[in-house]
């Protein structure tokens, strides 16, 4: 399992994505989020699936930049190019991964600005290779272990949002992941792009690090259960526990 988060805010994006790899008893550190960066030309793709999937076909769309990424003025046709890799990838090994008993499952954000993109874009890119845009009602997009980190997002982040209060945002829904779930775990990548900027900037955070973000949110939770006792007395009385508070 694992954690990737995309963000768009009215000044831009803001991608996040855990590091932990887990096979079996193994842990070990991977990341996943590709950043390309050129002249008028900036985007990251952040992965939950498969890992040999995945390392395929971003390799594959890796060459494709390389070769003709001039060619991609607008972030849905890059979006489309890495759906036709990540399809290309299916062709060649679904068969053998099918026979080992394995599953393509291989879903993708892809956040970025290209030449002739008016505004940064979001797109979730799902292992058919189809997609769908990021809207301004809901500003954010999920992929891997979503049932943790997804409440606080949806309760907290608007499109108008600074980049910091995103990042802020997209920190503590990690930390609520990361506490429930023993596959997801720092380090944490975290990705910012300010719009027409086109640079990508990207920092690795370490648990030490961290580590005040987990302690403040914990102390923020508790707190927060018990300033919750005044509006629950009533609900508690009705169920005779009014003694017990």
């Amino acid at each position: 399992m694992t954690f990737c988060l995309g963000m768009k805010c009215e000044s831009g994006l803001v991608a996040i994505a855990d590091t932990r790899i887990t096979s079996g008893a193994e842990v070990s550190t991977a990341k996943k989020i590709a950043v390309h960066q050129g002249t008028r030309h900036a985007m990251f793709v952040l992965t939950s699936g498969l890992r040999s999937v995945r390392d395929k076909a971003i390799t594959y769309f890796e060459e494709r930049l390389n070769t003709n990424g001039a060619e991609l003025g607008r972030s849905y046709q890059a979006v489309n190019a890495l759906a036709e890799e990540i399809r290309r990838v299916h062709e060649e090994d679904n068969e053998w991964l099918i026979k080992a008993g394995l599953w393509f499952d291989l879903h993708c954000i892809v956040g970025g600005q290209l030449a002739e993109d008016e505004t940064p874009h979001l797109y979730l890119l799902y292992p058919q290779g189809n997609w769908v845009e990021v809207s301004v009602g809901t500003p954010y997009v999920i992929i891997g272990d979503t049932r943790y980190g997804k409440p606080i997002v949806d309760r907290t982040l608007r499109h108008e949002a600074s980049l910091e209060k995103a990042l802020r945002v997209g920190l503590l829904s990690f930390n609520s992941t990361q506490a429930s779930s023993t596959d997801v775990g720092p380090p944490v990548d975290a990705v910012v792009y300010k719009r027409d900027s086109f640079v990508m900037q990207e920092r690795r955070f370490n648990a030490e690090e961290l580590d005040p973000v987990a302690k403040f949110w914990q102390r923020s939770i508790e707190e927060a259960v018990e300033g919750a006792a005044e509006p629950v007395e009533p609900l508690a009385a009705a169920l005779d526990l009014a003694d017990e508070a």
